[in-house]
């Protein structure tokens, strides 16, 4: 069996409405899959849009999309940074210090997911999740 992990990127796309990544990702269901750490930054990103006040006159417009991707996550398979996850993650960072960027931080961990469950990494950052030479990578984007 095949696994697509989907970076954030993909995510917030797909919700936004994505036709090429909804197409892809209804073919090859339920083998596809979003990382913890997607979901910590979705969350992060709507928390921060909703506090912020200059946004207050579009509180509703921000709830209901931290609502539709609430209700994305209840239908998803979402993989936890397991132990086997926390051990990919410090090889990969002792392996190429480059990697270490604060910049790369949730990257490295959602790449680290992706290894430790044999997965795929659907991304259209291959800049950087190629600097990681055992990640298979697909874009879902083109």
């Amino acid at each position: 069996m095949t696994l697509w992990i989907l970076d954030t990127d993909c995510v917030s796309l797909f919700l936004e409405g994505n036709q090429q990544i909804g197409k892809e990702a209804a073919a090859k269901f339920p083998d596809v899959g979003i990382t913890i750490v997607t979901v910590q930054e979705i969350f992060n990103g709507w928390v921060g849009r909703i506090n912020d006040p200059s946004q207050a006159h579009q509180l509703v417009s921000l709830y209901t999309k931290l609502w539709r991707a609430t209700e994305f996550f209840k239908r998803v398979t979402i993989f936890n940074f397991n132990e086997t996850s926390q051990i990919y993650h410090a090889n990969l960072l002792a392996e190429n210090k480059l990697l270490a960027k604060k910049r790369l931080e949730k990257d490295t961990r959602i790449a680290a997911i992706v290894l430790a469950n044999n997965g795929i990494m659907v991304t259209r950052n291959r800049k950087d999740f190629s600097l990681i030479p055992s990640l298979q990578i697909e874009d879902w984007t083109c």
